[in-house]
């Protein structure tokens, strides 16, 4: 409830500004925003996206050293997905677009059916969606270590007090913001036009910071 909320509020703001003057840090799948103070002892040892080991559309070796120094949006799809992928696909396209020329920021789709997404696969999709390699890495590799991702680590689902195993399949809508000390700044939703606007927004107060 609380994220819809935060959704709703960004969705109504068509400002040009962010809602606060710096974003809130987030650690747990309730996203109840935190405002820290940086180099605070707090921020250190705040929660982070942990290291990773990923392989992309071109077979390349993907970690959080990829990312050294970037912001980042992360998301989670499937190439073979008839229902909500395509349009977070596209969403992520327009933030490929607004931050094409822009080297600090990065984004990383994840696939969820890593056996059926190999490399030539992701390759393929890639190459038909308009994919800038040096900007848009989509990944594959061990399927637990993805699901451990998304649902520990990003929080991507919104299924808050349900428990779920590495067999139930992760599917979600959500887009989360990442910044370069590997802290989830914000989470919106990757079907909504005014969400991804607010989102362009938000990344533009975080490298003002």
């Amino acid at each position: 409830m609380f994220v819809t909320l935060i959704l709703l509020t960004s969705c109504q703001n068509k400002e040009n500004t962010s809602r606060v003057a710096q974003l809130p840090y987030y650690q747990d799948a309730l996203f109840t925003p935190v405002w820290l103070k940086k180099n605070s002892r707090e921020l250190q040892e705040f929660h982070k996206i942990p290291n990773f080991n990923l392989v992309n559309q071109n077979g390349e070796t993907i970690t959080q050293n990829t990312f050294a120094d970037k912001f980042y949006v992360a998301d989670f799809i499937f190439t073979s997905c008839p229902g909500i992928c395509p349009k977070m696909t596209e969403n992520m396209t327009v933030l490929q677009e607004a931050f094409k020329t822009d080297t600090e920021v990065m984004l990383l789709s994840h696939s969820v059916t890593p056996k059926i997404d190999s490399v030539s696969v992701l390759k393929s999709y890639a190459t038909t969606k308009g994919v800038i390699d040096s900007k848009w890495h989509i990944v594959t590799g061990d399927r637990k270590q993805i699901y451990n991702l998304g649902r520990n680590y990003y929080f991507a689902e919104q299924d808050v007090g349900l428990t779920k195993d590495e067999d139930d399949f992760l599917h979600t809508e959500n887009f989360v913001l990442i910044d370069k000390n590997r802290h989830i700044r914000g989470i919106y939703n990757g079907l909504n036009t005014q969400a991804i606007e607010q989102l362009i927004v938000d990344i533009h107060t975080l490298k003002l910071e």
